[in-house]
């Protein structure tokens, strides 16, 4: 018999990836999941902003950068303002960076959807391939033709369940970011 459980596991990992991905996708709403992405220069070398100071968010509005070193400010508010991505216009006072997020122009929420959506086909794509894996494996496994074509149609099946998660998940997000 098929087994399809590494197959879902692969699925599955995919849907946590976007999901992931998801929660750096820019709201409206501060959040520390949108700073992920920001490299900082310090001590010589790039490195991931949450590897240098810690970030929260107080309000809805503002994002508050805590360096642990308090050397790496400067740079810290330097890599935030300088990622176009963002469109964030950080301060600092010495001791914290405090960073506002203002609300999204109705043209820029428009934008941030289209943006995602190529994050959701790479979703897409990324179990389409999980499933052209398991169809190999099917093609080449010694069975039956009527156990193939069998587990052929739950590899589709568990296609459709994953894909429609990644749908459900976007449609849920574009909502989000439109929401006023």
């Amino acid at each position: 018999m098929f087994d399809d459980g590494e197959y879902r596991k692969a699925m599955d990992a995919a849907v946590l990836r976007f999901q992931d991905e998801l929660k750096k996708v820019r709201t409206g709403r501060a959040h520390p999941d949108m700073l992920a992405n920001v490299k900082v220069e310090a001590y010589g070398q790039f490195m991931p902003l949450n590897q240098v100071a810690n970030v929260t968010a107080s309000g809805g509005t503002m994002l508050q950068v805590t360096p642990f070193d308090p050397s790496t400010i400067q740079a810290i508010a330097t890599a935030i303002r300088s990622d176009a991505t963002l469109g964030l216009n950080p301060s600092d006072d010495g001791h914290v960076v405090r960073v506002p997020v203002p609300p999204l122009t109705e043209e820029r929420r428009k934008e941030i959807v289209k943006t995602t959506s190529s994050t959701v086909e790479d979703a897409k794509i990324a179990i389409r391939n999980v499933r052209e894996d398991a169809r190999k494996e099917l093609k080449n496994a010694e069975l039956p033709e009527d156990v193939k074509k069998k587990a052929e149609k739950a590899v589709d099946e568990l296609t459709k369940t994953f894909t429609d998660k990644i749908d459900a998940a976007f449609k849920e997000k574009s909502a989000e970011i439109m929401a006023i």
